[in-house]
């Protein structure tokens, strides 16, 4: 593994990193990361219920319960996956959902579950309330992460023979989770991000600054607080299945899969995974606006 190195390092072709100018056929190119694009944001959101579903459907064909880490961004998903289970009448009594983060107030407790940007909340409404009850897993099968015991996230997923698979975005910043990167003039190797486990933090200002998006902009309302699954649970799943469906990701995901494998990109560690896939939306597939002009 290499040293981190700063975000602007790497070639540059005029004001701009080369990895930037990577068309969309070349995405993933001469990495170990496989590349998918497919189409819309509900196109992501239907292949990624589908994709959770088959790991809860192959671990029940091997006479034990799916373990998965997964995201509340992107957010699509959830419905699909209710809908989808209900349907087919699948028993998930025995899958664990280990979801990745939470925001939290300044005091370092979980955010109230009925604030609308709880994560805690949204699972609830969008997934868990949706669900048969008789096919639903019990409520100590929905974990979030302990801001006063971040401990528990590693204890389960020992109990539970590892994670199969981790599913997620990628933040503005290349974080996956909330593990953002080492802030500006802080060095930190790529072997010591990839340990780090399940912790309290604070939040970036980028991090910050994107997901205000969400409530129009309104910076102030957005948590500086969080509690995140670390990059070592994440990485020790047995596949890694990351999916971006905003427009701003095409150049994040550029730098993810062609700039260098560095602490201030977290989610281009992926490329050390041995089962990585990547998929986007095609308008994220795309190089960014101002290279198609």
């Amino acid at each position: 593994m290499r040293e981190a190195m700063k975000p602007t390092d790497g070639p540059r072709t005029g004001e701009f990193p080369d990895y930037l100018t990577v068309t969309a056929t070349d995405l993933g190119r001469g990495t170990p990361v496989r590349v998918r694009v497919l189409g819309d944001m509900a196109s992501l959101a239907r292949d990624m219920a589908e994709a959770m579903l088959r790991e809860i459907l192959d671990a029940q064909a091997a006479g034990r319960g799916a373990t998965l880490i997964v995201p509340v961004g992107p957010v699509d998903e959830f419905p699909v996956l209710a809908q989808m289970i209900n349907e087919q009448r699948i028993d998930c009594r025995d899958v664990m959902l280990i979801n990745m983060d939470e925001y939290l107030t300044d005091d370092d407790r979980y955010i109230p579950a009925n604030h609308p940007l709880s994560f805690r909340g949204f699972m609830d409404r969008l997934f868990y309330h949706r669900l048969d009850p008789a096919l639903a897993p019990p409520p100590e099968h929905r974990v979030f992460p302990d801001p006063q015991h971040p401990q528990r996230v590693a204890d389960v997923i020992a109990a539970r023979g590892g994670v199969d698979a981790c599913f997620g975005g990628i933040g503005i910043n290349g974080h996956i989770a909330f593990n953002e990167p080492p802030e500006p003039g802080v060095t930190v190797s790529v072997e010591e991000f990839a340990a780090l486990p399940t912790r309290v933090l604070s939040l970036t200002r980028e991090t910050r600054t994107i997901n205000s998006v969400t409530v129009g902009g309104e910076l102030a309302v957005i948590p500086r607080r969080a509690v995140t699954v670390g990059m070592r649970e994440c990485l020790g799943a047995r596949r890694l299945r990351l999916y971006c469906n905003r427009p701003w990701q095409s150049a994040v995901v550029r730098r993810v899969l062609h700039g260098s494998v560095t602490a201030a990109c977290p989610a281009s560690l992926m490329r050390l995974h041995a089962d990585a896939v990547l998929s986007v939306a095609d308008y994220v597939a795309q190089p960014p606006n101002i290279l198609l002009r």
